[in-house]
């Protein structure tokens, strides 16, 4: 049979990792050169490959000699061969069937949507416990047979390939413990379920970037679908706009760590409002948002939340408001308390034997203060002297001589003295 046109793994393979190209190296996971082999063996003069191999966007469009693969790659674990030009399932096939010890493979970025993948090579990737699909447009029938021949594949990432729907496979996939399926298009919830009953030893969800709409499910209905799921991603569902959806994810009994950022329902609360009405309506999270939930931060954010709803009329009041209410009892209001500096104050002004009680502005100057006192002690600015008494100082007056200093530096207060005196010539 002929091969297919194009560049081949191995010749890719050998291009990269030649001993001109990837020179002989000390430390863990690099290159070195063998030393020479009996002649004809196809080690000769070239490489001991690391058990890591990237060979992202080379162009590669066929295994090449399944020999030389078989004997440079037995040792490689983790296989990058994402944005080539892979579109048939068989020559992948013949490059995974021999890297015995393969666990990652990364075939993101090939039109392998171009052809079926038949049950017997799916067969070769046994091994494999980290798969990644993204951007590869694989149909759910060629998940499902991967599903069905992988029985240790533990992460699974079907991004960007324009799911609508999901196709439930035939038989359960137990071991999946992490679906990375954002950037698509899935939308209802009875899309969602579908991977609760596909996956039910499901870990973590992650499901940005979706268009998903209001959870519609009972509870005990989330409880068996996702028994096991720990973490789930919620980012940017655009649909999500009630916050009786946010509550349902209360079902889920392992739940701990949730990721919920650009959601219609959140928009009109500020950053602290969104993060304390979350973590009150989520008492079993130890993570939002990538941050973990302290102790105290959970209780201030549960006050919060009382205080927050107290208001409101009973039948706008959510049910979790009386759960905290039993647990923390009925809360008073917070007192306002205007910490902005007093901008004036009240002060007895006295000179020689005349005492005036004035308001005076605190922002102003010494200098600006002399002129405001012209008209009442009858003294030019040039001739007049300051001297302010805190009636708490234990130290008498104290002469306010300098002229561009503000009065609020002094810390005056209502009820203290301001004594105008002339000055001596």
């Amino acid at each position: 049979m002929d091969q297919p046109s194009g560049r081949s793994f191995m010749q890719v393979l050998c291009e990269k990792y030649s001993p001109e190209n990837f020179p002989y190296r000390r430390g863990p996971g690099m290159g070195v050169h063998v030393p020479a082999t009996p002649q004809g063996s196809p080690m000769k003069d070239r490489l001991n490959l690391p058990s890591v191999l990237v060979l992202n966007s080379c162009g590669i469009t066929c295994a090449g000699d399944e020999n030389e693969i078989a004997a440079f790659c037995a040792h490689v674990s983790e296989l990058d061969l994402s944005d080539n030009k892979l579109e048939d399932w068989h020559e992948v096939s013949k490059i995974v069937s021999n890297v015995p010890h393969l666990e990652f493979l990364n075939l993101s970025s090939n039109p392998l949507s171009l052809s079926v993948l038949e049950r017997r090579c799916a067969g070769s990737f046994a091994g494999v416990r980290k798969l990644v699909l993204n951007n590869s447009k694989a149909s759910w029938e060629t998940v499902h047979t991967i599903l069905q021949e992988l029985p240790d594949l533990e992460e699974l990432f079907l991004c960007l390939n324009d799911y609508e729907t999901v196709s439930c496979s035939p038989v359960c996939c137990q071991s999946l413990k992490l679906l990375h399926i954002t950037d698509n298009n899935l939308q209802d919830w009875t899309e969602i379920r579908k991977l609760g009953i596909m996956f039910p030893s499901l870990d973590t969800l992650i499901l940005a970037n979706n268009h998903l709409t209001t959870i519609e499910e009972s509870e005990d209905s989330l409880a068996r679908l996702f028994p096991n799921l720990r973490s789930i991603n919620l980012h940017k569902s655009a649909g999500l706009h009630c916050w009786e959806d946010i509550d349902k994810l209360n079902s889920f009994p392992k739940l701990e760590e949730v990721k919920l950022l650009g959601i219609p329902l959140l928009q009109s609360y500020t950053t602290e409002e969104r993060r304390k009405l979350l973590i009150a309506r989520l008492p079993s999270i130890i993570k939002l948002n990538g941050s973990i939930v302290a102790d105290g931060e959970r209780e201030d954010s549960e006050r919060f939340f009382i205080r927050y709803y107290m208001e409101f009329p009973e039948e706008e009041v959510p049910f979790r408001y009386h759960e905290l209410v039993t647990k923390y009892g009925k809360l008073e209001p917070l007192a306002v308390v205007d910490l902005r500096p007093q901008s004036s104050v009240k002060v007895e002004v006295h000179f020689q034997d005349k005492v005036e009680e004035m308001s005076i502005r605190l922002d102003q100057t010494v200098a600006e203060l002399k002129k405001h006192l012209k008209t009442v002690v009858q003294l030019s600015t040039s001739n007049m002297l300051l001297f302010y008494l805190d009636q708490e100082a234990p130290f008498g007056p104290e002469e306010m001589k300098y002229s561009s200093r503000a009065l609020h530096s002094y810390g005056i207060r209502d009820g203290d003295k301001i004594y105008v005196e002339p000055r001596m010539k």
